[in-house]
């Protein structure tokens, strides 16, 4: 299961896919009617326009690059098994209950379904907001068979491994490696800590053990970068953390659009950025950071930028997906 995607870019189909995004109580944790207001009275009238704009810069002849990569992961994914792989999205299409359908068309008695969110990190507007819905539809339907969800695998070494060589070709010539999360506001740190005491408490709660890092997304991607960077030999001096696709400055920091501004004048004039929230590339990464991303870096003064790809269908996250699968039969 993945994000989704509008149908097309045209502003009615991104008007479509905006208003079922926003409207999520995970994503705009807000009560219903000032949801509404935000959503419907003031973020799709003055979004949907640029927000249509910039998916046109990204669409290919074949539709969406994040439901195109999601399909040929499919494809991947499947040659590793004999039981049937579909895909459903959070938002758009295809849907959760078309998924459904079409396992039950091929096994009728289909006993056991596992999800596997395309989301290696928890956070409630993301990880959990897919599985609350899978599990919604399944509930709805009234489906006879278990559904078995995959657990936040941001630490798994086979995850790893496949981050890690997928970034390994870049480190040739470079000042440093940006690590660019999606952001998230902070209250959804607070909200998603299970203690209710533990998270953005310090300065360095992320690396005191708690009961809260199992769902906490702050915890969680500073462990990946960890673990990557020591797989790779990257010394502290050459690698950075931000957070990306921020809507204002109450979100996590540092902010990935700051730090592309200032890096230049620091000395940084040869840089990589490598997005591991996101295992397909998307909007985010092909036109936030590949195309906006690099024209700001290059205009402070930056010399050279590479984004580096996501792990889309890269054998070793194909191995990893199926390792991670089994291991849940």
């Amino acid at each position: 299961m993945n994000l989704g995607s509008p149908d097309s870019p045209e502003i009615k189909d991104v008007k479509r896919y905006l208003r079922e995004f926003l409207m999520d109580e995970r994503v705009i944790d807000v009560p219903f009617l000032i949801r509404t207001f935000l959503v419907r009275g003031i973020i799709i009238p003055t979004r949907a326009a640029n927000s249509a704009a910039a998916y046109s810069t990204i669409w290919t002849k074949e539709g969406s690059p994040l439901v195109q990569f999601t399909k040929q992961l499919q494809q991947e994914v499947q040659k590793e098994f004999d039981e049937p792989v579909e895909i459903a999205m959070r938002y758009g299409n295809p849907s959760p209950k078309n998924a459904y359908e079409k396992l039950l068309q091929k096994i009728p008695d289909l006993q056991e379904v596992i999800l596997l969110p395309l989301y290696p990190h928890y956070a409630m507007s993301s990880y959990e907001t897919a599985v609350e819905y899978m599990k919604d539809i399944h509930r709805i339907n009234k489906y006879g068979f278990q559904l078995t969800t995959i657990q936040p695998y941001y630490n798994n070494p086979d995850y790893i491994n496949a981050l890690a060589e997928s970034i390994r070709p870049y480190l040739k010539n470079y000042d440093k490696i940006l690590f660019s999360y999606h952001g998230i506001p902070e209250r959804h740190i607070r909200k998603s800590d299970i203690t209710k005491k533990h998270c953005l408490s310090s300065t360095d709660c992320c690396e005191v053990d708690s009961q809260a890092h199992d769902h906490c997304y702050r915890h969680q991607v500073r462990m990946t970068t960890k673990l990557v960077v020591d797989k790779l030999g990257i010394p502290e001096s050459k690698y950075e953390i931000s957070f990306q696709s921020r809507l204002n400055n109450k979100w996590l920091q540092p902010f990935t659009d700051k730090r592309l501004e200032a890096m230049p004048k620091e000395g940084i004039k040869k840089l990589l950025v490598v997005c591991p929230a996101f295992v397909s590339d998307c909007l985010e990464t092909l036109e936030e950071i590949a195309e906006r991303g690099k024209e700001s870096f290059l205009h402070a003064g930056g010399k050279s930028y590479s984004m580096i790809p996501c792990l889309n269908t890269h054998p070793l996250w194909v191995q990893a997906i199926t390792k991670l699968v089994k291991s849940y039969e």
